[in-house]
């Protein structure tokens, strides 16, 4: 065999190692995007405390919110689902869609509610600034996210006592 022939058989070796690591790093990568599909419906953000002073004003308790996303590409209907707070403030969705992929904004004061913006009509803060969860639950009380925020919740997350 020449000299030529067994080089390029070396190269063509190390071609197909070198595609085979790149085949192994892809399934890693697309797992991660399925694990977050399966919650179809979540608590994406809160704005637990409003900016300036809590000073209860309704553009201030409108500040405080809690944001939920359907990252599904389906409408969910949110009717009967609820919202409740680590003290046990409730807010119970009315016939609310959340088109797929979208994002709809639960505030804690008065406003006329639209496709991307509910409000509790509450005179009263709702979610503790320093420490809370929030629960979101469908219209058969299953849990579909919780949401914690502050500092001794981290260690106690989903571990019954």
């Amino acid at each position: 065999m020449s000299a030529a022939s067994t080089a390029r058989r070396i190269a063509a070796t190390a071609l197909a190692a070198g595609a085979l690591v790149s085949v192994a790093a892809l399934p890693a990568s697309a797992h991660d995007g399925d694990r977050h599909r399966t919650a179809r419906v979540e608590i994406s953000r809160v704005q637990a405390d409003s900016p300036g002073r809590d000073n209860r004003s309704n553009r201030s308790l409108n500040r405080e919110w809690v944001e939920i996303t359907n990252n599904s590409r389906h409408t969910v209907d949110l009717d009967g689902w609820t919202l409740k707070s680590e003290d046990g403030h409730r807010y119970k969705f009315r016939d609310v869609r959340l088109a797929g992929r979208g994002t709809i904004r639960i505030h804690t004061g008065e406003g006329r509610d639209t496709r991307t913006d509910l409000f509790q009509d509450r005179r009263d803060y709702v979610w503790d600034n320093h420490s809370d969860t929030a629960t979101l639950r469908d219209d058969r009380g299953r849990v579909v996210d919780t949401e914690s925020w502050g500092g001794r919740h981290h260690h106690h997350h989903h571990r019954h006592h």
